[in-house]
């Protein structure tokens, strides 16, 4: 089977340091969210800033068929969205226009979003739950606010591959699990759809995630996939990033046939 998307031996190198070494990752069909786990300077974000094209790299990230590295910045933009931990925006600009700025890749230049296109970043944050917030001036809102607008913007942008840099930092513990269940709805079961997702959470990471992608200093050090693979194997890997820790599968009663599983540090 051909893969939908795949990271091929992927190497990024700063001021004469390897930052990133040849990485790779195989996925089969959409639908499916990834997880980046590992401890900082890990090259969890280096990874997400290469595929959608800030960073300089050697290999190659392919979607659908497509090399990304070969594509133009608008071409790009119309099949990934790089959601970072901060939306880079200080101007004042209310939360339904910079929704609207998930448009701006369709729109010709000085052409401004119809009056389609704003109902529809309308119903966007109704979706997450900001509509009460459309015409709130962005820089004033809690950073947890401001998550969820950038989240409406990723829903009217409708790319393929979406790449998310910790969209639970600024979110209480409750709101952590709904940001990234939100993700999930969008992308799980989706034809069209993918995510990769970096967490410093794995417990979050083995509840909502696919595949986890495990990090450190540069090398991927193993992939999991939680619903298969066994405990003693997670473990083991677990170990070599975090430290001796346990691994435990308990029922989960609105979802008899999904393995939930929790990780406990080793007293």
């Amino acid at each position: 089977m051909s893969e939908y998307f795949s990271i091929q031996d992927l190497s990024v190198s700063m001021g004469g340091h390897q930052i990133l070494d040849h990485l790779s990752l195989p996925v089969e069909n959409p639908g499916h969210m990834i997880a980046l786990l590992g401890p900082n300077g890990s090259g969890k974000t280096t990874l997400l800033r290469a595929i959608c094209g800030e960073l300089s790299h050697s290999g190659h990230v392919l979607l659908n068929g497509q090399d990304l590295t070969a594509l133009s910045p608008k071409a790009l933009a119309g099949l990934v969205s790089y959601i970072p931990q901060q939306s880079g925006i200080s101007i004042s600009m209310s939360a339904l226009d910079v929704v609207l700025m998930g448009f701006y890749s369709r729109l010709k230049l000085f052409e401004q979003p119809s009056a389609k296109m704003r109902e529809a970043a309308l119903q966007a944050l109704a979706s997450v739950g900001m509509d009460d917030f459309a015409n709130r001036d962005y820089l004033t809102l809690s950073g947890g606010e401001q998550q969820l607008v950038i989240l409406a913007r990723t829903l009217i942008e409708d790319t393929s591959l979406l790449l998310f840099d910790e969209p639970d930092s600024s979110l209480d513990l409750g709101n952590k699990y709904r940001m990234v269940q939100m993700i999930r709805e969008l992308v799980c079961g989706n034809p069209v759809k993918t995510a990769l997702i970096c967490l410093h959470d794995p417990v979050l990471a083995l509840t909502c995630c696919d595949t986890l992608m495990l990090l450190k200093d540069g090398h991927l050090i193993r992939i999991l996939r939680p619903e298969t693979d066994s405990i003693k194997d997670m473990e083991l890997a677990f170990t070599e990033i975090y430290g001796p820790v346990n691994l435990l599968e308990i029922p989960d009663p609105q979802s008899p046939d999904h393995r939930r599983l929790i990780l406990l540090p080793t007293l």
